[in-house]
């Protein structure tokens, strides 16, 4: 069977590139003025005193002949947000009111056309609900807030089902996109009595909500479920408002509630973001690496606040992720601090975060009893294990941190720098074996795009792979923690396929795989003459099939 693929026609994007004009789309982002038949600006990616970034509306394509970056609308979308293909065109269509048509094995994919109708709907319901404006006044929400994260009420479950049937709504597109229920042929509406936050992708595009309850449900806060436009692992609460700033100060503030981040913006923090109610998870360095920013993790000070941002500084130091951490203490957080206009207390908090070597190494000794030379033992270990999962650099530089904090001497805190990158890969796949390109740029797709791993599982296997059979398996396996795959995803001298030239870069592979099965087989001469010749001819088969385009396996 043939590999399917979610994707946007191409129909679609040709005639979403006939629609735009690159002066339009480059103008919505840095001043161009008039030059003759083209137009001049300085260069957005790179600095300079005199304009040499040119825009050509009649070859619809820019060029810098300062740095020689250039290209169409697309690429420069792709450049500018530090976003993919498929994203860049979303984004595009997004921005110029072009709808995009998608499919899905020669049907039409989901898209959240219904999604929108609902939340204009639900938006208007909240000015008509007294009692959630207020609670969102009483928490020191603005009007102009309220309006730019379009924060909006979700009524009781039947009336939302009859605003449904009403507007003729397919339920069981309402079902995928994770608005709707359904309980052995019962329809329920997932959000009811609360508060939404919608929830965006990085292109802007609407892709689920967070609500919170102000009629006392037992779950104070829900998500979306997981759909094929919602995945909380890999998105963060308001990143699409967060983004420009996040490029401009190279600096980003995680926090853990929808709240907080309203409330930052509107104190002026227009760079802070939250998780969707789950932990910073690897899924999200893709996102977090955009731009190279700073990560600052504003935390509760309580023992889940100090766990999570225990966790998800072991994860991003030990991929190279540059930050710190702040935690609130005395029951605040930072919805809280701006609301009683404690924003200079709050500025000066953010400014000093600590960093994230010295916040594990110093909650991973704080859990030890010092004073007993076994535990201290325990605790040297731990560390030590710590430090090895960073660079060598960082290793040296907190080795000498880490023996104050135990009151040791440095000679005692050992590090082998060499093991860093060796100690955890197995003895199919040594270190002192080059890297396979094509390989590792099939492995950093699936990690960027994880819905691939069950079509490609279809076709591939671990021992197809002459160099990265282990961190295929530890893919399959869903570790993408592991520091192998980490620092593979951290890597930027491997490329990322592009979704749509997946199925030929497999038919390429599998080609050359089976061609040196064949001549494998053929050189055997310990097999019986049926064997060999029946394997041969299988092989064969499958060669032919996958040079007709058919993705096949043996």
């Amino acid at each position: 069977m043939d590999i399917i693929f979610a994707m946007i026609s191409q129909n679609s994007i040709d005639q979403l590139r006939t629609h735009l004009d690159i002066v339009d789309v480059v103008s919505n982002y840095i001043e161009l003025k008039k030059s003759g038949a083209n137009f001049k600006a300085p260069c957005p990616f790179h600095s300079e005193d005199s304009p040499s970034f040119v825009v050509s509306p009649a070859k619809q394509i820019y060029h810098c002949f300062g740095c020689g970056v250039g290209g169409d609308s697309v690429k420069f979308v792709m450049e500018y947000e530090k976003l993919n293909y498929p994203e860049a065109i979303e984004k595009l269509a997004n921005d110029f009111n072009f709808r995009l048509e998608y499919e899905l094995g020669g049907q039409k994919a989901l898209d959240n056309k219904l999604m929108e109708t609902l939340h204009g709907w639900y938006k208007k319901l909240l000015d008509e609900h007294s009692t959630a404006k207020a609670y969102l006044l009483e928490r020191g929400v603005h009007e102009a807030s309220i309006e730019k994260f379009g924060i909006a009420y979700a009524p009781s479950g039947q009336d939302t089902l009859a605003f449904l049937r009403t507007h003729h709504a397919n339920i069981q597109e309402a079902v995928e996109l994770g608005v709707v229920g359904s309980d052995e042929g019962r329809y329920f509406a997932r959000f009811i009595e609360r508060i939404l936050f919608p929830i965006y992708a990085q292109n802007g595009k609407l892709v689920g909500f967070g609500g919170r309850t102000i009629t006392g449900h037992a779950a104070k806060y829900v998500n979306s479920p997981q759909t094929k436009l919602f995945n909380k692992s890999k998105l963060l609460y308001a990143y699409n408002l967060a983004r420009d700033t996040i490029y401009k100060q190279k600096q980003m503030i995680i926090t853990e509630g929808y709240l907080d981040v309203v409330m930052l913006h509107q104190a002026g923090f227009t760079n802070a973001v939250a998780t969707l109610g789950t932990a910073l998870t690897s899924e999200h360095v893709p996102l977090l690496r955009k731009g190279e920013p700073k990560i600052i993790m504003a935390y509760d000070g309580d023992a889940a606040g100090k766990n999570a941002a225990l966790k998800a500084s072991k994860m991003l130091s030990s991929a190279g992720i540059d930050g710190g951490v702040v935690l609130f203490k005395e029951g605040l957080d930072p919805a809280d601090m701006v609301k009683h206009d404690r924003i200079g207390e709050l500025n000066a908090l953010l400014n000093e975060p600590k960093s994230l070597p010295h916040f594990v190494l110093e909650t991973i000794i704080g859990a030890y009893n010092l004073h007993d030379p076994y535990d201290k033992e325990r605790a040297l270990h731990e560390a030590v294990g710590y430090l090895k999962t960073l660079s060598p650099l960082l290793q040296d530089s907190y080795k000498s941190f880490l023996s104050a904090l135990l009151g040791i001497s440095q000679g005692l805190v050992r590090l082998n720098t060499q093991t860093k990158t060796t100690a955890s890969k197995p003895m199919h796949s040594p270190a002192t074996q080059a890297p396979d390109i094509w390989e590792q740029t099939l492995l950093k797709t699936l990690l960027e795009f994880p819905a691939l791993v069950d079509m490609v599982v279809d076709y591939v296997d671990a021992q197809m792979f002459t160099r990265h059979a282990f961190e295929f398996e530890l893919i399959l396996q869903g570790q993408f923690s592991h520091p192998l795959l980490v620092e593979l995803s951290l890597n930027e001298g491997v490329k990322v396929f592009a979704y749509e030239d997946m199925k030929a870069e497999l038919l390429t592979f599998l080609q050359n795989y089976y061609h040196s099965q064949l001549k494998k087989v053929m050189g055997q001469n310990s097999v019986s003459f049926e064997l060999k010749s029946e394997a041969i001819r299988r092989l064969r088969a499958v060669i032919a099939q996958l040079k007709e385009g058919k993705l096949v396996f043996l």
